[in-house]
């Protein structure tokens, strides 16, 4: 027949009767207590537990907001996309040289017809950096793209730059309307 350890101890005399006796009723009150809740136990693999669901839950909230944030840079960069795309003014025939500085610091070049150049010299288009190239689209989609990416290479001719100062020494020397630089 199986006995308890407390069984074992007492009839090795290890523990008296008394011992026993209180050890049983500390076991049943904390029972009792973890039963009726008034009693917190605190299981200290519980508490990791918890701390590293807590945590993952915090790296996950984490990688869905990185994961978010590029999807709204990816989504603002086809809108940009798409705005250049049905937009851009084609100068497929283009023989006039348009040139203008590009983001780089350097003289680019862009082959228009008059009617374009015009309206680039004038400041009533802009050119857009697009892929590897550059597009000319109208202002009012340069504003457009502008309020979905600032950091987007724009080019828009000064239509303000053909005002002469009033104490320019050369201001009597007209320059030619057909000048091509």
């Amino acid at each position: 027949m199986a006995k308890s350890l407390q069984e074992q101890l007492l009839a090795a005399g290890l523990i008296n009767q008394k011992k026993a006796k209180a050890a049983t009723r500390d076991k049943k009150k904390q029972d009792h207590r973890q039963r009726t809740g008034k009693e917190e136990v605190t299981d200290e693999a519980k508490e990791r537990a918890e701390q590293a669901r807590l945590e993952k839950a915090q790296r996950d909230r984490e990688l869905n907001r990185q994961r978010d944030e590029l999807a709204q840079q990816r989504a603002i960069a086809a809108q940009v996309r798409q705005l250049i795309d049905t937009n851009a003014i084609n100068s497929q025939y283009g023989d006039i040289k348009y040139q203008f500085v590009a983001a780089d610091k350097k003289v680019k070049q862009l082959y228009v017809d008059q009617a374009i150049w015009d309206r680039l010299s004038r400041g009533q288009l802009a050119i857009i950096a697009q892929g590897t190239g550059h597009a000319v689209v109208p202002i009012a989609i340069c504003d457009k793209i502008r309020q979905r990416d600032e950091g987007i290479f724009m080019y828009i001719a000064d239509a303000k730059g053909d005002v002469l100062a009033d104490d320019d020494p050369y201001a009597a020397y007209q320059i030619p309307d057909d000048l091509m630089w």
